[in-house]
């Protein structure tokens, strides 16, 4: 693809820069923000824009916001904090985990025909398109909710050629699932990210997803269950197998969620995913690169990773 849809407008892959191919700003509920707004916590926009600014300066020039309806998004918000910090934000479509009782029996081909319209005309109310498609299932696999909604990706990825991100559950193997579906729909599996991979440290599965053709998103830092560091030595095992070219790590980050009242009666300052990552979008600036440069991956493989491989995901073949 010659341009890619962000929040304040198009780009060009050979725009991107530094990427993080899987981060939030904000995750709640759909509607939250305009109805709840108080949940999130005082300053919510000024502190969104601070710690994008921060990114900013540390040297993240994009990041792709992974938050879907479902998810809570709020373009509007997305734009004005795009515009204020310099990050460029490419917001995604599709759909997340909560399907709610009253779209069970939608079909595919109807949520396809939304998806398009958020890439096409904008998310209803804006002029704001979404630059990537999303699905995902989970603990649960592929429930039949969720796979009507990977099945109306799927159909959306082959009108508007937008590459996929897909939610997956590696502990399960879920994306042996995820694939065939794709593969059904006659998706091109190089326009295809299976993420939070780097859960697992199962070097033979996480192979078997890139034969395929995919890219791996190892974008759970630094992430529970499963050490930063054994995250980084999974990431460089990959490398050294020669798959670098197709490897995106990123986050997962979260800057603005519902804050929970503690025992006390008292509010925390921040919210419960921020207290398991102090440096946000920039962990993997200040922690993961030095630790692979430590490995001895080379400056170039860094470049690779956070620049090129991005480029090359939304550009395509």
């Amino acid at each position: 693809m010659d341009s890619i849809n962000t929040v304040t407008g198009t780009i060009s892959p050979d725009d991107l820069g530094f990427t993080l191919m899987h981060e939030h700003v904000m995750v709640s509920a759909s509607g939250l923000w305009d109805q709840y707004p108080d949940l999130l916590g005082p300053d919510r926009e000024a502190r969104a824009i601070a710690s994008l600014k921060e990114a900013r300066s540390e040297g993240i020039d994009t990041m792709v916001d992974a938050t879907t309806f479902d998810l809570g998004r709020k373009a509007e918000l997305l734009n004005r904090v795009s515009k204020e910090s310099g990050v460029n934000i490419i917001n995604a479509t599709g759909w997340w985990l909560d399907v709610p009782r009253f779209l069970q029996g939608v079909s595919p081909n109807q949520m396809a025909k939304e998806f398009v319209k958020d890439i096409e005309e904008g998310f209803r109310g804006t002029d704001i398109k979404a630059g990537i498609l999303k699905c995902a299932a989970d603990v649960e696999n592929v429930t039949p909710p969720l796979e009507v909604m990977t099945r109306a990706v799927g159909r959306a990825h082959a009108e508007t050629g937008l590459p996929i991100m897909v939610h997956s559950y590696p502990t399960g193997q879920v994306a042996r699932q995820q694939i065939k579906i794709l593969k059904e729909e006659g998706v091109d599996l190089t326009r295809v990210k299976i993420d939070h991979s780097n859960d697992t440290t199962d070097i033979e599965y996480l192979k078997w997803i890139l034969d395929q053709g995919c890219y791996l998103g190892l974008d759970r830092y630094p992430g529970r269950l499963v050490s930063p560091h054994m995250r980084s030595v999974t990431l460089k095992k990959l490398i050294d197998a020669g798959y670098e070219d197709r490897l995106c790590p990123s986050h997962d980050c979260i800057c603005l969620a519902v804050l929970k009242e503690n025992p006390d009666g008292s509010m925390p300052e921040e919210h419960e995913f921020a207290r398991h990552n102090q440096h946000g979008y920039l962990y993997i600036k200040r922690e993961v690169i030095p630790d692979l440069k430590e490995m001895g991956v080379a400056d170039a493989t860094i470049e690779t990773l956070f620049v090129d491989n991005p480029r090359r995901f939304f550009r395509g073949s």
